[in-house]
């Protein structure tokens, strides 16, 4: 009974404060996840997100309808394997089933969620959002972080799209760019030009620090040919087939070794279920399968 009266007491509060507005961000916990790389993670107090979520309601549906159809990151019905897919089939459109020239350029935004500049940000949402109550709110959140955007709010993950949407449509109302995916951080372009898509580059290039005040990750920029196999979002993606990154293959095989529990073999299996990976499935089964046998519990 006691907790129930002190969660009721806080919400009464929270409301209170969002009704004057006098609501102030709390401070964050950190910690630090690999999947794979490390990642910082900042988590917001309860109350904070209760409000991350009330004010994603309320802009999510506004500027969902502004986003470009191979925006893939963090929507409701896209998704890293719709993105990848979606990748397969232009693919092989424009290289009409690899009997013309197709090339592929791929880059990565540089520390994108540490870069995002917090005025660009909210005069972005201002262009939209007109209610200087949401606005408050809205402002809270940005700036309750000393740089950039906090992995781990989920706000952070509208705001993203948010930002990256005026780079969508540069590209492809400006640029006109017919092929494009992004997925956060990470997009590709694909055409049949090579001269073009360096072209291109240099004015995304140019737009990106000029207007968003970002950079392309120089070692992350990628120009290939098609059958030279397309490294996007964990898959490689060749002509006739598509393999799991190099790195991701060899943890899943390193972690199976150590011994993990059936879930996360079903998991490692989901993932491979998106790539030509019959032998490695096998291989990983027989492996999890042999581990349990020399490690019974």
């Amino acid at each position: 009974m006691r907790f129930e009266y002190k969660l009721e007491e806080n919400i009464l509060c929270l409301y209170r404060e969002l009704k004057n507005q006098t609501y102030k961000h709390g401070h964050y916990t950190d910690f630090y996840v690999t999947d794979p790389k490390p990642r910082h993670i900042h988590k917001a107090l309860v109350r904070d997100r209760l409000v991350h979520h009330a004010v994603f309601n309320i802009l999510n549906p506004i500027f969902e309808k502004t986003f470009i159809y191979n925006s893939y990151s963090c929507r409701k019905n896209k998704g890293t394997h719709k993105s990848v897919n979606r990748l397969r089939k232009i693919l092989r459109k424009i290289s009409q089933n690899n009997c013309k020239p197709c090339f592929i350029l791929k880059c990565d935004i540089k520390k994108f969620f540490q870069s995002v500049n917090h005025d660009t940000l909210l005069n972005i949402i201002k262009q939209k959002i007109h209610d200087e109550k949401v606005i408050f709110l809205v402002r809270e959140i940005i700036e309750s972080f000393k740089f950039g955007l906090p992995i781990g709010n989920l706000t952070s993950q509208l705001f993203a799209n948010i930002y990256l949407n005026n780079l969508d449509q540069y590209i492809k109302h400006n640029l006109k760019i017919p092929f494009y995916i992004r997925y956060t951080d990470d997009f590709v372009i694909i055409y049949n030009d090579l001269e073009k898509l360096k072209q291109w580059l240099s004015q995304i290039q140019e737009f990106l620090n000029t207007n968003l005040k970002l950079r392309l990750h120089p070692n992350k920029i990628i120009l290939r040919k098609y059958h030279q196999g397309t490294d996007f979002l964990g898959y490689v993606q060749f002509p006739h087939h598509r393999i799991l990154r190099t790195k991701t293959k060899e943890r899943i095989i390193e972690k199976i070794q150590k011994g993990v529990p059936e879930q996360s073999l079903n998991s490692y299996l989901g993932v491979l279920s998106h790539a030509d990976s019959y032998k490695l499935s096998q291989e990983i089964k027989n492996l999890f399968w042999l581990n349990k046998k020399e490690n019974p519990l």
